[in-house]
Parts: C-alpha cells; structure tokens; sequence
C-alpha cells in the first residue's frame, strides 16, 4: 500500500486538503465515510481517553463558514463521483457510503448545527446516508433537536456514543460527569427526534484489565431499563481500538480478544437487540 493511499488506520482530517471535509475509509461503514469536522479548533466537551485527536481542549465548535462547507462539500462529491481520488481507496473499500458528521470534536455544540444539516440536504445524493456521531450531551438544545428532525428526512442516523452505563464508568473514560438520568433522557430526546438512533460503545482494556463484570452488568441494566420502558435503539455499534489515542492514557489502553468482544456482543443479543460487532 502506497504512502498516498487512504486505510482504516488513518483518519486524517487533512488528506483531502480542505477544511471542513476529509475523506475515511471506515471499517464499521465498509466504504468511504465523507466526514465533515465541525470541531477544526480540536474542541470537545468531553475528553475521551482513547480519542485520536492531538492537541484536543475543552471548548465548542468554532462559528461555521457555511458557504466554504457548501463549496467543499459539493466539490468533494463531484471528485469521488467523477474524479480520480477513488485511486487512493482499497479496491474493496471504493464505494460511498455515507456523510459522516463527527471530526475533531462534538458536533452538535457548533451553534450552526441545523443549519449545517440544511447545507448538506442541499447537495446529498438522495439514497446516501447521513450520519452523525455524537456523545449526545447537547440534546437538549432546540437547533440540535431541530436539525436531528431533518436528519430524519435524509436517511440519517445517530451514532450516540454509551462507552460505559455508569456515572463512575463515564467519568474514567470520557472524563465527564453525567448521571446515567441525563443520559437515558437525552438518549430519549435523540429517538424521537431521528428514530433511526444506534448505541455505540467502544470497548477495550485499561490498565491490562478488560471491563470487569459490575462495567458489563451496568451495561446490560442500562439496556434491560430502556425496554421496559419502551425506548429501543436501533441496535448497538460495539468496536475496539484500531488506532493509538493521542490523549494522556494511551499506554494505558489496550484491545480486546475477539472472544472478550464477541462475548460481550453475545449478552446484548440477548435482550434481543441487535449488535454489529467491529474487532
């Protein structure tokens, strides 16, 4: 593989040459994800201990140049569509498989967020998927809650990131304090807003120590409390670590056997709900 070509180990925001849109080869979307980084200042409210962004700070998105975004967006379509940047992708990964809103932080604390969606309604190949990847903390927010409602209209999903189902569990890897309360609600918020809303945990070893049953338990609780009370997800993206953090802790974080993983894959389908499983 050519040092020019893309892979599932580097999502760079800058391979492409612009600002707001860079191309990914995703293992979990089987093709070419065209992400859009609302976050270029590396600016996030949480600090996830296996997050691959350098140099990540406290803060929200930047204001958003809305026409710049268009402009690249637009182009970046027509290349992938019509140009030759297809040449840099794995033969079996060279299809488009969706937008992806995610970057170098959390997306929906850009103040533009709906209308953002409304600037990707306007260029969208109607059947490609609209993602966004979130950790759901800003649900509470009309423009949030408005631009999750157009993402409805066009094919979008949630991605809302539950890496562990206790307050504990959050505060040691996404270095947030959150009751699971506010998480349940604003995870309720994202489901009425854009039903077409999926888990996604990231599951690994820290310390050498892979999640111990209380983290498994709280886990399967969490999910067991949704159904009874008639919240379902669309299912549950689990993964492990592919690429290094770039936080702090990294030496401290290790993957998972794809036994450890698949096991605790095997407790979800349980309840009956649905897991798609990236080791």
């Amino acid at each position: 593989m050519s040092e020019d070509t893309l892979s599932v180990f580097d999502h760079s925001r800058d391979s492409a040459g612009l600002r707001y849109v860079y191309p990914v080869v995703s293992r979990r979307a089987g093709g070419v994800s065209i992400g859009i980084n609302l976050n270029t200042n590396n600016a996030c409210n949480w600090r996830c201990i296996y997050c691959q962004v350098p140099e990540l700070a406290r803060g929200t998105a930047p204001p958003i140049d809305l026409p710049l975004l268009e402009k690249e967006l637009g182009g970046f379509l027509h290349e992938l569509q019509h140009g030759d940047f297809m040449q840099r992708v794995p033969l079996e990964a060279r299809r488009i498989n969706d937008i992806a809103l995610s970057g170098n932080g959390e997306p929906t604390s850009a103040q533009e967020f709906a209308e953002v969606i409304e600037a990707i309604a306007k260029l969208k190949p109607t059947d490609l998927k609209l993602v966004l990847i979130t950790n759901g903390s800003l649900m509470q927010r009309d423009n949030v809650q408005q631009g999750l409602r157009r993402m409805a209209q066009l094919n979008g999903e949630v991605w809302f990131k539950l890496d562990r189902a206790s307050a504990d569990g959050m505060q040691r890897i996404n270095d947030t304090k959150m009751s699971m309360d506010k998480v349940r609600q604003n995870l309720v918020t994202a489901i009425s807003c854009c039903p077409n809303t999926w888990l996604q945990t990231c599951w690994f070893a820290l310390d050498g120590f892979a999640p111990g049953a209380q983290d498994e338990d709280d886990y399967v609780n969490f999910i067991k409390g949704l159904l009874r009370g008639g919240i379902r997800p669309q299912g549950l993206l689990l993964y492990g670590l592919a690429r290094p953090s770039m936080q702090a802790e990294a030496s401290r974080l290790s993957a998972l056997t794809d036994k450890k993983m698949e096991a605790f894959a095997a407790r979800i389908r349980s309840l009956g709900v649905e897991v798609k499983l990236s080791v």
